[in-house]
């Protein structure tokens, strides 16, 4: 078979998506290949068809032990043998997944970084083909990547060991031009055809939200959305158990999910959520990475995460299936101290102490460029993509900036108000952070202004008539542009620089643009013109089927894959394959009974 026909009958796709035919034309030509493809865009395919075209076995290294159940149980279902070694098996299991692998049992075989050169997976990967390794979630090679493991540095000596080269691929969601070089060097891909084939998410809806009360915030985010299921990140444990508690009491089905509850509670919580028993997690950045659950509908950020790469890789999971989902993030200035707190007491294990400072500036580098996300007026989608070097239009029509009611505002005077300021601060050789700097702006009466004569400065009071909020969404936009600096000490102070001059001298010209009421709703929620009673039926034998088999519903079909099925109504077998997600496979499985349903509501 080509690799069309595998596309087809193995995973029901008529045809490849951007990037990926590229990418498997290059591997099967021998090339090593580096894919920066975002979420949802079908990463997995890159491998998975050359790995049923070429001889041997390939070999996919994964970070977590629940991203390779779910792609093996996946591509069980679909009729291809795979298997995953990793420490979730017994011995007795584990020795059975060994015999079978020598025999040839498996197309694909899933593999923890840990697990690589311990001797018993030595001697298999010296007695088998290994045609293929391809380095999943390959941004953890890189200690500047936002996810680095150590023992991802364990994929060049294993594939030294071996005693031939096997194509190396490798696949991430998220990675600047440093850490995609890192990526390069690291595994010491040779000659590699990299492939970036953008960033956006079209189907994606961001918004930004600074509520005097997060949990009032969420709870109608949620309420919003009863029907569906949703992930809800927290910065702590702490926060994880209080926000599911009181999700719970106010009648929401919500489970919980980090690294302080046991294995069993958290496999136990993790099957709630895949299998929809559950329809929310509330949970740390601990859950997520590689859950390959296509109907989540919304992600809420309770906290701001440290960077833009762990948002945007958060953020992904709700839409994998293509279809319309909120990406939703609540932010307070606490977040910023939390994570900053974090990332100063941060225990980095193998490295010296010059490269853990490295890291931790590098940290707080991404710190401050997360904060400017949360903080912008302009287009959220432009800002994610320009942060990765994508190029994007000022206006996408599906973020909270774009679709609220802004005015524009000169803030030219304003800006030269606010430096001047800082000037005075620093001529009584003091330096001071942006609550003070407002405080004095706006003559603030308290004794610590007194006691330090601040109120004797000329440019106290000048900006009197100006609000709290508005001084610091200016503050906050001459540091963003670079017209002003925030130091990344530990007590942060704004400080002139040379670009400070064009506004204060050279009567450079500013705006911004500024709320002038609530954001309007998330417009991106359209009616569907599917069938809704056949939709309900559809769902429920697909769970009836799921339960009998003993996998998450998706695995059966995913929700795209059953509005598919609606709008399409296929009378025969010969239609039902031509719905996206059908395969010959799911056709034998699945096809008389779902043909059943679709047929007597026709």
């Amino acid at each position: 078979m080509d690799k069309s026909e595998i596309l087809r009958k193995y995973f029901g796709y008529s045809s490849f998506r951007n990037g990926q035919e590229e990418i498997i034309d290059h591997i099967l030509n021998g090339n090593d290949v580096l894919g920066i493809m975002p979420t949802g865009a079908g990463k997995s395919i890159c491998y998975q068809v050359p790995a049923l075209m070429m001889e041997g076995i390939t070999l996919v290294i994964s970070p977590l032990i629940s991203l390779m159940k779910d792609q093996v149980e996946a591509l069980c279902s679909s009729g291809i043998a795979a298997g995953y070694l990793n420490s979730s098996l017994s011995d007795a299991e584990y020795r059975t997944m060994l015999a079978k692998a020598y025999n040839g049992g498996f197309k694909i075989i899933y593999a923890a970084p840990e697990r690589l050169m311990t001797q018993g997976f030595l001697n298999l990967a010296n007695q088998i083909k290994i045609s293929m390794i391809t380095v999943d979630e390959a941004h953890c090679v890189s200690q500047w990547g936002q996810d680095f493991r150590p023992s991802y540095l364990k994929i060049t000596e294993f594939v030294s060991a071996l005693p031939y080269r096997p194509i190396i691929s490798a696949f991430t969601a998220t990675a600047t031009s440093e850490v995609r070089d890192d990526i390069t060097d690291i595994l010491n891909l040779e000659s590699p055809f990299v492939m970036t084939t953008g960033f956006d998410r079209p189907n994606l809806y961001f918004e930004v939200q600074s509520p005097k009360d997060k949990f009032s915030a969420l709870l109608k985010i949620v309420n919003k959305n009863r029907d569906k299921c949703g992930i809800v990140y927290c910065i702590s444990r702490k926060n994880v158990e209080e926000v599911c508690e009181r999700l719970c009491r106010n009648g929401i089905s919500a489970s919980r999910y980090h690294a302080g509850l046991d294995d069993d509670e958290r496999k136990h919580n993790q099957e709630d959520f895949i299998f929809d028993r559950k329809r929310v997690m509330v949970a740390t950045n601990a859950f997520g990475m590689g859950i390959d659950k296509s109907d989540v509908s919304y992600v809420v950020h309770y906290n701001m995460p440290k960077n833009i790469e762990s948002y945007y890789q958060e953020a992904g999971r709700a839409g994998r299936d293509g279809e319309p989902a909120e990406c939703y993030l609540l932010y307070s200035g606490q977040d910023v101290r939390t994570n900053r707190f974090l990332i100063d007491n941060s225990e980095e294990n193998d490295i010296d102490e010059q490269t853990r400072e490295r890291v931790r500036e590098k940290d707080l580098e991404r710190l401050k460029y997360m904060t400017f996300y949360c903080r912008t007026s302009g287009c959220l989608r432009e800002y994610i993509l320009k942060y990765f070097g994508d190029s994007s239009q000022s206006y996408c029509g599906n973020c909270s900036s774009c679709n609220a009611n802004f005015e524009t505002r000169d803030i030219t005077v304003d800006s030269q108000k606010i430096l001047s300021c800082i000037y005075r601060m620093r001529e009584i050789n003091r330096s001071y952070g942006i609550n003070m700097v407002i405080a004095v702006l706006r003559g603030s009466k308290s004794e610590k202004i007194k006691s330090q004569k601040l109120d004797k400065l000329s440019t106290y009071g000048i900006m009197s008539e100006c609000s709290e909020k508005l001084c610091r969404e200016i503050i906050n936009y001459l540091i963003q542009n670079g017209y002003v600096t925030l130091t990344d000490s530990e007590y942060p102070v704004l400080m002139l620089n040379r670009k400070s001059r064009e506004v204060l001298y050279e009567h450079k010209h500013l705006e911004i643009k500024i709320l002038k009421e609530n954001p309007t709703e998330n417009s991106t929620a359209t009616v569907s013109s599917e069938d809704s009673e056949l939709f309900t039926k559809l769902r429920e034998l697909r769970k009836k089927i799921a339960d009998i088999e003993s996998v998450p519903a998706y695995i059966v079909f995913s929700d795209a894959s059953l509005r598919d099925m609606c709008i399409k109504k296929p009378k025969t077998k010969d239609d039902f394959l031509k719905v996206s997600g059908v395969g010959y496979m799911k056709l034998e499985k699945y096809g008389d009974r779902f043909l059943k349903v679709i047929n007597a509501n026709s």
